[in-house]
């Protein structure tokens, strides 16, 4: 591999958002004329803002996308990026050529670029992955022999569920941010103190949306000896997050909810555990010299930088688009974004409170700091009617079920919290209550127009109901034909 700064392997590969910097400027000029609040940036330009659906009781309209929480819609910027690249697509840490030496640096520039958004220490590793889920997965395979996991039965089952060769505490649901932070301190004071320990939190609910207290919690875990990681799929998106402030040993987060593509994702902190284990996955990249033995065995060197648990061909072009929504998104600036983001989340509160029939669900109450994301039941639907009923009627698309966050949406409902439930729609006729919720969330790229839409189209349902008639097919509320 070439020696040469990669400044110079990168030349030839058009400026990242060069082209579409007009392009920006023209969506964000219109939409900044539709904002509502004068005070408030303009939504950020993503792929399908301007896609039309057909309504079931005739014509067209633009696309509400209100699903972030699965989902965010790319960043033109991140797409363009992406589209500039593609024509110098090469092997990386492969080839002799100019485009895998190309294309080698753009994936390490990638790294550090990562490395920057979340303000990682001198040290700290960025493993690519392809998604919160995996990356969560590959800390679980690393761990060390005897580690006590603790997690809150309030996780998302991508950091609820990995930790399968671990003696695992689970801890109740928290009803405040400090009662959160005394469950853990005392479980951490009654375990075993000589053995590795590690503690699993979300940094923002998939399912309330609400912020935890990730800096009080990373001191309680340090304090008793135990490291920790935050699952920052729902925050990162939202708010800036640092390693150094936060305090914690590893972040993990998922390009798709960050803007970019499908199929990537981040492990970020520190190196020890993972250079001290097995690599995640064993092939070619991360071994660094493999040799026979004389009794015909194979002895393997493995890499101890992050290549470690990056063996196969990377995802080079799902890198980089992390890297471009990063620079995008730090560009943009987190503190109109997150000004921004609360001006909608006033808005979508304040509508849902002027609904009897609505009931908002939330562990820390109504005053809690939150991002984007919001569930709720309403009295008399069950849940796949509603959400049907807003994408056939209105356009609009939401989520309904239990996120993939079984215990604590149970919770939340005061239903029985032993039941599995499942994760999708359930075997429930319109008009029969159900024992899901539905949820509504957006992000950098909502206009006004999504989220007033919303509002009214919950208003009308719950007035005067359907328009349309409604089937159960395959376990989901679709319109009947």
């Amino acid at each position: 591999m070439s020696a040469r700064p990669a400044a110079t392997a990168t030349a030839a590969v058009p400026s990242p958002g060069a082209e579409s910097a007009a392009v920006e400027s023209a969506v964000v000029g219109s939409a900044a004329a539709e904002s509502a609040d004068p005070c408030c940036a303009a939504p950020l330009p993503v792929l399908g803002r301007d896609v039309t659906v057909p309504l079931v009781t005739g014509g067209e309209v633009t696309y509400a996308a209100l699903d972030y929480a699965a989902s965010a819609p790319a960043l033109q910027r991140v797409w363009d990026d992406v589209a500039a690249y593609a024509p110098y697509y090469g092997s990386v840490h492969r080839g002799a050529g100019y485009l895998s030496q190309l294309s080698t640096d753009l994936f390490e520039n990638s790294r550090a670029t990562v490395a920057e958004f979340l303000d990682c220490r001198p040290g700290d590793q960025i493993v690519f992955t392809r998604s919160t889920t995996d990356s969560l997965n590959l800390l679980a395979q690393v761990l060390p022999a005897d580690c006590q996991v603790f997690v809150f039965e309030t996780e998302h089952h991508a950091s609820l569920l990995p930790w399968r060769d671990a003696r695992v505490t689970y801890l109740n649901a928290p009803r405040t941010p400090q009662q959160a932070v005394e469950t853990l301190e005392r479980a951490l004071a009654d375990r075993d103190p000589y053995g590795p320990a590690l503690v699993c939190v979300t940094g923002a609910s998939n399912v309330t949306g609400e912020l935890w207290p990730v800096r009080e919690l990373a001191a309680a875990a340090h304090a008793h000896g135990a490291r920790i990681v935050l699952d920052a799929a729902q925050l990162a998106p939202h708010h800036p997050v640092s390693v150094r402030e936060l305090d914690v040993d590893w972040i993990a987060f998922s390009g798709h909810k960050l803007y970019a593509p499908f199929g990537s994702g981040v492990l970020a902190g520190r190196a020890d555990w993972l250079q001290e284990s097995e690599p995640y996955l064993a092939g070619g990249g991360a071994s660094k010299k493999v040799a026979r033995r004389s009794d015909g065995g194979v002895d393997v060197e493995w890499h101890t930088t992050a290549a470690r648990h990056e063996a196969g061909s990377p995802n080079v072009i799902g890198v980089y688009s992390i890297a471009s929504a990063c620079k995008a998104l730090t560009e943009a600036g987190f503190d109109a974004l997150v000004e921004r983001e609360r001006h909608l989340i006033a808005k979508v509160r304040e509508g849902l409170a002027e609904v009897p029939a609505v009931r908002v669900l939330s562990l820390f109450g109504d005053d809690a700091p939150r991002v984007g994301v919001i569930s709720f039941v309403v009295d008399g639907w069950n849940s796949s009617h509603f959400a049907a009923a807003l994408s056939a009627e209105y356009g609009i698309g939401v989520r309904d079920g239990l996120f993939c966050a079984h215990p604590l949406v149970r919770t939340l409902l005061g239903t029985d919290p032993q039941d599995p439930g499942e994760c999708g729609a359930p075997e429930a006729e319109p008009g029969e209550r159900s024992l899901n919720a539905i949820r509504v969330s957006f992000g950098a790229g909502t206009p006004d127009e999504h989220v007033d839409r919303f509002v009214r189209a919950v208003r009308e349902l719950v007035s005067d109901g359907a328009k349309w008639q409604y089937r159960t097919e395959a376990g989901r509320c679709v319109p009947a034909v």
